[in-house]
């Protein structure tokens, strides 16, 4: 079938054969232990299931909730950004409820770009920044994050024929898959590049949550300057385990908000009301809830890291995010190493090349299962060192 230029050129959606793979082991009676995919085996709040299930059996919530969305969730992602990071925003000119952060993403480039304009996408990263650049007809330039440069876009490799083409710069700290942090200085130096240079920044901050050891990111909108030029992208997946809701919000530069606002109103009629109150339950209960959670996730981190450094991998313990991030140590390609974990070991990580050309050489651990799961999955990797 004849397709576009712009899905001509998609690459392959990352795990897509791996999840024949599996399968086939699986009916082979393989035990089979997924690390792949960030999707976590623990529930969402109580409070989050009881409201849900209050929701769904009032009448007026099965309407159609337009972008408009519910009143009570955009005031409580308003006051939430204050609490969290002190931020002010308008929650009618500055919030946009989303069906995930992913299609808020995926959907910005529809109003910015033109044919033949460029963005600015960290490489490796989530792939829907490439996708959704691609299907609308712009250039992915893709800037390799690097250990020699802390997995930071080095800016001073931008050169001037990019930077006049660049409409959008996409960011992400706490990063997937590099599990990088960002210091402040370099959210300002990214800010000032912007500014100076007529570009938005996009950052998406699925992972504002998920840190560990005292550590807390901060939003791009507690810098000076930022509300000029960013939208920043936020999630209900990672941080309330509430992978399959679809539920996350848009936050920013008001103009920004308006624009993508008008591309999603022909898209689609937002998420079900119900599931938009019970992301209002979800950050009432945040400050009392989301500290268990992090502990889960960082007793699952220190156990997998030093069970990985225990049988010869080299890695250390990230500060954020629900990954490893780990240097493949045997010299064949990421995607042969994934290739041999599952086959021989029935181990299931993501290769770093799934993730974009500069992820080659590495592979991702996603700490989506129990300490003793994560555990046992290691020692089957260390058997291919």
């Amino acid at each position: 079938m004849d397709t576009n230029r712009g899905f001509s050129a998609l690459p392959d959606f990352p795990l897509a054969d791996m999840v024949r793979v599996q399968k086939n082991l699986e009916r082979k009676g393989v035990d089979v232990i997924n690390l792949g995919a960030g999707d976590a085996d623990l529930d969402p709040p109580p409070p989050v299931i009881d409201r849900m299930c209050q929701a769904v059996g009032e009448t007026a919530y099965s309407r159609y909730p337009f972008q408009a969305g519910l009143s009570s969730l955009r005031e409580a992602i308003a006051e939430w950004m204050k609490d969290r990071f002190g931020v002010i925003v308008d929650p009618w000119k500055e919030v946009l409820p989303l069906i995930g952060s992913k299609e808020g993403i995926a959907h910005l480039p529809f109003a910015l770009l033109n044919d033949g304009d460029a963005a600015i996408i960290p490489d490796p990263g989530y792939q829907a920044y490439v996708g959704s650049v691609t299907l609308t007809g712009g250039d992915p330039l893709l800037m390799p994050l690097r250990a020699e440069n802390d997995f930071l876009i080095p800016l001073s490799d931008i050169s001037g024929e990019v930077a006049n083409r660049a409409k959008i710069l996409y960011m992400n700290y706490p990063n997937n898959p590099t599990t990088a942090v960002a210091p402040d200085s370099y959210f300002e130096q990214v800010i000032a590049y912007c500014a100076r240079h007529g570009v938005v920044l996009a950052h998406d901050h699925a992972y504002s949550e998920i840190a560990f050891d005292g550590y807390r990111p901060r939003s791009v909108l507690e810098f000076e300057g930022a509300k000029d030029m960013a939208i920043e992208y936020h999630s209900f997946s990672k941080t309330y385990n509430m992978t399959g809701w679809r539920l996350g919000w848009a936050v920013g530069n008001t103009d920004l908000i308006s624009i993508l606002s008008k591309v999603k109103s022909f898209l689609d009629t937002g998420q079900f009301l119900a599931v938009q109150a019970a992301g209002a339950a979800a950050l009432d209960c945040w400050k009392e809830w989301v500290p268990g959670n992090v502990t889960t996730f960082q007793k699952r981190r220190n156990t997998a890291v030093q069970e990985l450094q225990n049988v010869g991998f080299d890695i250390s313990l990230p500060r954020a995010t629900m990954y490893l991030w780990v240097p493949v140590p045997t010299g064949e390609s990421s995607e042969d190493f994934a290739a041999r974990a599952l086959e021989t070991e029935g181990v299931v990580v993501l290769p770093g090349s799934a993730l974009g050309r500069g992820g080659e050489g590495f592979f991702r651990i996603a700490l989506t299962r129990p300490e003793d799961r994560l555990a046992e999955a290691v020692q089957r990797l260390g058997r291919l060192l």
